[in-house]
């Protein structure tokens, strides 16, 4: 497999943790979103993927855009250990959190829409953040138990990690948001989440490299 990716990404960050979960190997391919003007935009990636977005990944002779979309390739084709929990119930509060971040939050401040916003990018930023924060505590607290699905990890922990750290660089209080950031600090203490982590990337710049 060659997966497309850029480190500070949360949704390449989501696959990366996926496929360390499941142990799979792959090539790693930098695609640098901010330099020579965004290398997402070159006529050899569009190619790749016609929305120039990361993460892409070729894999078994297709190529799969969009991160949730892969996590569920690679979830059906690699069971082992499962991201979706085997009851219907508990499955549809994953899929509901995983949702929740990827619709509902991360797009609204993912670096396209901060382009737009201007001087106003960092407070744009952070309401969408706090907003969707809001809701998804009151929601955890119902659904979590280590996690945030019970005490298995689960796709929508994938997409919880990487929007608290988006959170932690647009500086929001997460002071009002004890179960999420207790369930981050769990989920940053395993193996998988630590090697998949954007200070630990390829192509993450020497400064901030952990």
């Amino acid at each position: 497999p060659i997966l497309y990716s850029y480190f500070r990404s949360s949704c390449s960050w989501r696959v990366r943790i996926a496929l360390a979960l499941k142990g799979i190997s792959y090539d790693l391919v930098p695609v640098n979103l901010i330099k020579d003007g965004g290398q997402q935009f070159s006529a050899e990636f569009k190619a790749l993927n016609p929305m120039q977005q990361v993460p892409a990944l070729k894999i078994d002779g297709i190529t799969i855009s969009q991160s949730l979309a892969i996590i569920n390739y690679l979830e059906e084709t690699h069971p082992n250990p499962r991201l979706l929990p085997q009851d219907p119930k508990k499955r549809a509060q994953v899929r509901m959190i995983a949702d929740h971040i990827v619709s509902g939050i991360q797009p609204l401040q993912n670096l396209s829409v901060l382009k737009q916003m201007g001087e106003k990018k960092m407070e744009w930023a952070q309401n969408c953040i706090t907003s969707g924060f809001q809701a998804l505590e009151q929601i955890l607290q119902h659904t979590a138990g280590r996690y945030c699905v019970g005490d298995e990890v689960s796709m929508a922990d994938l997409c919880l990690v990487p929007q608290v750290a988006n959170a932690e660089r647009f500086t929001v209080d997460m002071g009002p948001y004890p179960t999420i950031t207790r369930i981050n600090k769990a989920l940053l203490e395993l193996e998988a989440f630590k090697i998949s982590h954007p200070s630990r990337q390829p192509d993450t710049p020497a400064e901030l490299r952990a």
